[in-house]
């Protein structure tokens, strides 16, 4: 049966940097020289710093979904996705019975991914999917709001985006196999202290292996190893590399390789998509909180735009940060670039209409602090997490994760199961470094398999370790029988 599907980044989607796992593998290894590099001057999560101006300078807020590695090196609050209160332009208006009618739609969505799969059908948007099992939101402002609530807050783009097929395997492969239950992640000594951690069981302070502050701007490979040349000059000289770079870059052609990439190479790449997830956080004076701090969500159905200032959640709770009057908005992709593009102030007056409108103008004063990131502005990120679009297939994919030569690839982006979570770099890092270690200690060089001639479908047989896909079938869609 399925399970609840709420739908929402809580679950997903601050990827780690991938290269620290990687290198571990071969960190034994006294013979074996490693480099890191990184943009930036410390080693990181895509984390930030919450507007709060009392918490200890280190606090930061960041989210994740259970892994069994990860789960207990961070201190975190149950989300409770039922507790939530709705809204229009007018104030509250309750159309919570929409979401049951959502989950009985995603319910047969769910199912006929199965069929799809095992009877190697042609893949269709999730809208499709939704529209066949009788969801069709149309024009209704709060229908929209749930259909965001629903999808786009998980996979940051909207299900005419998004493959039906995948998008199913890539939720029951984590909360199938792992958990439903997901967890806000507030921790203050920073989410990204469990990688620093992890580096400190290899890197020393001050390690010359770990090069930050670094760009990288040139890659260049060959029968007997890789260069990799950097901006200010410097380069490093090895007989493998593994390219973490995100999706997001590798698109953005911030990075030139030499020779270029093969033409399979660069399809994979550009075939899949790259979501922007952007959330705004406010701080009111605590004295003035003006939101019912029993509920955690607030979900704003805008009369004109879909996906304008969604969904609102509260850290002024039990369990989170009490007395803080921090409240934050998610916005995702179209509206993302949107609010990047201009100034905080004209988004922090757009915010406070809406909340006006929720609330009541005399109920909502002015914040006392105010910000949110530009995740596909970041040169190190060029947006927030993967996804894959209608018709996408593991060969395809298989293709964006495999080798060229001596030059590998690895993120949640290469992850077949896991694409979008921590634990699909976690995974895909850890693989790719003991690949590596074995390759250094056998010296035999084997290619992973690539596709120059792609089909249109996914075969049941193709879910396999080959394709980049670990688990048995019973994890993947509700069509496919035990293992």
């Amino acid at each position: 049966m399925k399970t609840k599907f709420p739908g929402s980044s809580e679950r997903r989607r601050r990827c780690a940097h991938t290269g620290i796992y990687s290198m571990m593998p071969t960190a034994a290894d006294p013979a074996v020289a490693r480099m890191l590099r990184a943009i930036n001057t410390y080693v990181h999560l895509r984390i930030f710093r919450p507007a709060r101006q009392e918490v200890q300078p280190d606090q930061y807020v960041c989210q994740t979904g259970p892994f069994s590695e990860l789960y207990g090196l961070t201190e975190r609050s149950y989300s409770d996705y039922d507790s939530i209160e709705t809204f229009n332009e007018t104030g509250t208006v309750d159309f919570t019975s929409l979401l049951d009618e959502y989950e009985d739609a995603y319910a047969t969505l769910e199912q006929d991914a199965g069929y799809i799969l095992t009877q190697n059908l042609q893949d269709r948007s999730a809208r499709a999917g939704l529209s066949l099992a009788g969801w069709k939101p149309g024009k209704n402002a709060a229908a929209q709001a749930v259909d965001w609530w629903e999808f786009d807050f998980e996979y940051s783009v909207p299900p005419e985006q998004s493959s039906q097929e995948f998008a199913v395997v890539n939720y029951n492969t984590t909360f199938y196999q792992w958990s439903n239950e997901n967890n806000f992640v507030l921790d203050e000594r920073g989410f990204n202290s469990f990688i620093k951690g992890e580096a400190g069981t290899f890197l020393r302070d001050q390690d010359p292996r770990l090069l930050l502050n670094t760009i990288v701007a040139n890659i260049s490979y060959d029968d007997s190893g890789v260069t990799i040349r950097n901006e200010d000059g410097s380069c490093v000289r090895a007989d493998y590399a593994i390219c973490t770079f995100s999706l997001g870059v590798l698109q953005s052609d911030a990075i030139t390789f030499e020779p270029e990439l093969p033409s399979w190479k660069q399809t994979g790449i550009e075939t899949f998509s790259m979501g922007t997830y952007t959330k705004i956080f406010l701080q009111f004076p605590p004295d003035q909180i003006f939101w019912n701090t029993s509920y955690q969500f607030f979900l704003y159905a805008d009369p004109k735009e879909r996906g304008y200032y969604p969904i609102f959640q509260s850290l002024d709770a039990e369990g989170f940060l009490p007395g803080s009057g921090i409240i934050f908005v998610t916005v995702v992709q179209s509206q993302s670039y949107v609010v990047e593009s201009q100034d905080d102030q004209i988004t922090k007056d757009q915010v406070l209409t809406v909340l006006r409108n929720m609330f009541g103008p005399e109920n909502v004063p002015e914040p006392i602090a105010f910000m949110y990131p530009r995740w596909s502005l970041e040169p190190w990120a060029y947006g927030s997490y993967s996804n894959w679009p209608p018709g996408t297939t593991l060969e395809m994919h298989q293709n964006l994760r495999a080798n060229v030569g001596r030059l590998y690839f690895a993120g949640e982006a290469t992850s077949a199961q896991y694409f979008g979570f921590l634990h699909g770099a976690w995974v895909e890092g850890q693989a790719v470094g003991e690949k590596i270690a074995g390759l250094i200690k056998r010296s035999n060089q084997t290619e992973e398999v690539h596709y120059e001639n792609l089909h249109g479908t996914t075969l049941e047989e193709e879910y396999n370790i080959t394709n980049g896909f670990l688990l048995e079938s019973t994890f993947l869609t509700y069509g496919f029988e035990s293992g």
